[in-house]
């Protein structure tokens, strides 16, 4: 089980190359893959796709390379031409206001766009090569904090899923005792209007009618189901966040109508025990993968 915020960063140099690379996430319903790269490394993105989403299932991910290559061999070269129209036209403007060609400076010459070129020539292979390695690592070192939450957030489960199945447990040892208090209720309302008239087949028959109306025995037959499929994701399913959420729901479902045919206040608090534990899953199921 994988919490879905986690962080991983590693910055290393390689070859007179200083990189960088950082990953972070947070909560997302699927996978919401962000990544920021200088633009000469596009022809890669797919790769580093491809790397984080063999990692990850679910979570809104930022992703961030930065790359600095102090072997830079940058190409400079001038455009005269360029310049001299750009010089024409600001001493143009110089004279239309009653300025001098000398007090024109170089500086705002060359830094007009086209006058001065730079080309850099990136191999992308090379500098994937790189960077895999350091990738790789921050990946391992973000899956890793993602599993230590991850066993933090699976503790906390099973714990109110101990909860659960203890209020499951009290609402089925309850069921003999609700069909003995309806019987009790029952009888001393007959007996207190009709005193030895009263009708013992007329008691079993009201009493039967109570307790069909009341019954919760289904309730807690698919409740006990809900709780045994919702520890098997959480045994055997790498990514059960989806799937705790749904289970949540349908057990949900059934807590609910118990709560609601409940006639006594001993389930009642049971009820909402088990609703609070049910919520406090839910609310950590959203963190899970």
């Amino acid at each position: 089980m994988n919490s879905m915020t986690g962080y991983g960063f590693k910055e290393a140099v390689i070859d007179s190359t200083q990189i960088s690379v950082e990953i972070k996430s947070v909560n997302s319903r699927f996978l919401d893959l962000s990544v920021n790269i200088p633009s000469f490394l596009n022809p890669l993105e797919a790769r580093i796709r491809k790397a984080v989403s063999e990692k990850i299932v679910r979570g809104k991910v930022d992703l961030t390379v930065r790359v600095r290559d102090s072997g830079d061999s940058a190409t400079v070269t001038a455009d005269p031409a360029a310049a001299k129209r750009y010089f024409d036209a600001i001493r143009e403007i110089a004279k239309s206001i009653g300025k001098e060609d000398a007090e024109i400076p170089l500086s705002l010459i060359v830094s007009q766009e086209g006058v001065l070129n730079i080309s850099r020539n990136y191999d992308a292979e090379a500098f994937w090569k790189k960077i895999e390695g350091i990738l790789a690592e921050v990946l391992d070192q973000f899956t890793e904090d993602r599993q230590r939450e991850g066993r933090n957030l699976e503790h906390d489960i099973l714990e109110k899923l101990s909860v659960l199945d203890s209020c499951a447990a009290f609402f089925k040892e309850w069921q003999p005792e609700m069909e003995k208090r309806f019987r009790t209720q029952i009888s001393e309302k007959f007996h207190e209007l009709l005193a030895d008239k009263a009708d013992e087949n007329r008691i079993m028959a009201e009493t039967a009618a109570m307790i069909v109306k009341y019954t919760i025995n289904e309730e807690i037959i698919r409740l006990q189901s809900h709780l045994q499929a919702l520890r098997k994701e959480i045994s055997e399913n790498p990514v059960p966040g989806k799937k705790i959420d749904f289970i949540c729901q349908e057990a949900n479902r059934e807590i609910n109508t118990i709560g609601s045919k409940n006639q006594f206040i001993e389930i009642g608090e049971k009820v909402i025990e088990a609703k609070n534990a049910l919520e406090n899953i839910r609310e950590q199921g959203k963190n899970i993968e």
